[in-house]
């Protein structure tokens, strides 16, 4: 009859413990023989309870793995315990043997034992806590190698290895840890996960003049600008509390794991400086707070946004004044449409404040979506030449655009017609770059595009400027 494979590491241990007790009771027989008796005796007993010892090893080894598959548990339990309890198995084995088999007194290796015991034991009290330490981790596996951590204070990365006294971590920045198992017992423990996503939360005081609607936009829509670099950041906009004259808005995101929280926080913080100063929200330092305060004179209107744009850059300042003159804004509510494809227009839009999403189908493929933030602007094509939308605009957020119309440029190109080559050229550009090759001749500012002759034509035509 073949074992069950499960008692296979049993027969062997068991064997030299049968084997040697048998030796050690039959020893006083063999003596008649002419066989030494007393050396049989004493080889059958060190055989017998060494192996009495290996066999309760390795019955403590098969338990804990049938109790981590009953349990379902994730992780093996540690070895340290199975090594802690042979190494007790065999103390005790020995103890028998120094006074069953050789007969010394049990007194004598009892009281030489704990004065040692209570040397080495002061000696070693750090290295014995974290044995300790490390064997409860093991049981309760509250992390596994590859998870990010953070125990103490400085003590935070990534698990790369766990020992009996110590846990190896790699930090953010590379730097290798070796942090004793006592350590991390006796703090509290942040387990990351290796891959798994939270959200964190940067924390902007503001003017709590400022209204807290166009506030929350102007943050999501920076948060969304900085999503383009970490997709899945999902954020969203809260205020916190009015305290001491500041308004603290919490904007949070989420983070795909603890390694990208500094990048992911830098993208985020980034955008929202950018955004606010784009807004015409200044920062200033008033005493003990960093406080970003709306500047005396905004700038966030039509008119900066227009002189901002390299389309109407070249214009004479009187002709740019006419056409700030003649935007028009208008608030867009998440999720309306500001222009859909394939539709007819004849005008452009700034973004102002908030973010838009564009979606457009070409030769029957819905293109990967993109997103505008403040600052861009969109559908000039239609304005400049007449041809139908490209592409479809939706607001991502509550949205502020400015609308430029045909009947507002319309009497400054046939006051000053040579604009009309300036406006070609930094089409040709524009649509240069957004069909990913380079310019013509390497990387020349739109200005120096060479103009083509249909897109110039167009223009001219649309605009009837002979």
């Amino acid at each position: 009859m073949v074992p069950s494979p499960g008692l296979l590491p049993l027969i062997l241990p068991a064997a030299l413990a049968l084997g040697g007790l048998l030796l050690q009771a039959a020893a006083p027989g063999l003596a008649a023989e002419g066989m030494p008796a007393e050396a049989l005796r004493i080889l059958g007993g060190v055989a017998g309870w060494l192996g009495l010892a290996w066999t309760g090893a390795r019955i403590f080894d098969r338990v804990l793995q049938r109790a981590a598959r009953v349990t379902r548990r994730a992780t093996p339990y540690p070895r340290l315990l199975s090594d802690m309890l042979r190494a007790v198995l065999f103390a005790a084995a020995i103890a028998v043997i120094v006074t069953q088999v050789l007969g010394q007194p049990a007194l004598g290796l009892v009281t030489t034992s704990s004065v040692a015991v209570a040397v080495i034991g002061f000696a070693l009290r750090n290295i014995i806590s974290d044995l300790f330490s490390g064997l409860a981790l093991g049981i309760d596996a509250p992390y596994r190698i590859g998870d990010w951590i953070e125990t103490a204070e400085g003590c935070a990365g990534r698990v790369t290895e766990m020992g009996w006294r110590t846990t190896h971590l790699v930090t953010r920045e590379g730097i290798a840890l070796t942090v004793p198992n006592g350590l991390v017992a006796a703090h509290r423990l942040a387990n990351y996960g290796a891959r798994s996503r939270y959200r964190v939360a940067l924390r902007l005081p503001l003017d709590p003049a400022l209204p807290v609607e166009r506030a929350k936009r102007i943050l999501l829509a920076a948060a969304l600008d900085a999503e383009r670099r970490f997709p899945g950041l999902a954020p969203d906009v809260l205020l916190g509390e009015v305290t001491d004259g500041v308004a603290s808005y919490l904007l949070r995101f989420h983070v795909p794991d603890y390694g990208q929280e500094v990048p992911c926080r830098d993208a985020v913080a980034s955008a929202a400086l950018r955004a606010l100063q784009h807004a015409g929200l200044l920062p200033g330092r008033p005493p003990q707070r960093l406080l970003i305060e709306r500047a005396a004179a905004p700038s966030a209107g039509g008119a900066a946004l227009l002189r901002r744009i390299p389309l109407f850059a070249g214009f004479p300042a009187e002709e740019r004044a006419a056409l700030e003159a003649a935007l028009q804004e208008r608030l867009v509510p998440r999720g309306a449409v500001v222009v859909r494809q394939g539709e007819a227009g004849d005008s452009l839009f700034l973004l102002a404040e908030g973010a838009l999403e564009v979606r457009a189908v070409r030769e029957g493929t819905e293109m990967a979506p993109d997103r505008l933030v403040p600052g861009e602007v969109f559908g000039e094509m239609s304005l400049l030449t007449g041809q139908p939308r490209s592409a479809t605009v939706t607001a991502a957020t509550e949205a502020v655009v400015f609308e430029l119309r045909r009947e507002d440029l319309d009497p400054v190109l046939r006051r000053r017609p040579e604009l009309a080559e300036k406006l070609a050229a930094i089409m040709a550009g524009r649509q240069t770059r957004n069909a990913g090759a380079p310019a013509p001749g390497g990387r020349l500012p739109a200005a120096e595009v060479p103009v083509p002759e249909d897109l110039l034509g167009r223009l001219r035509a649309f605009f009837r400027l002979g």
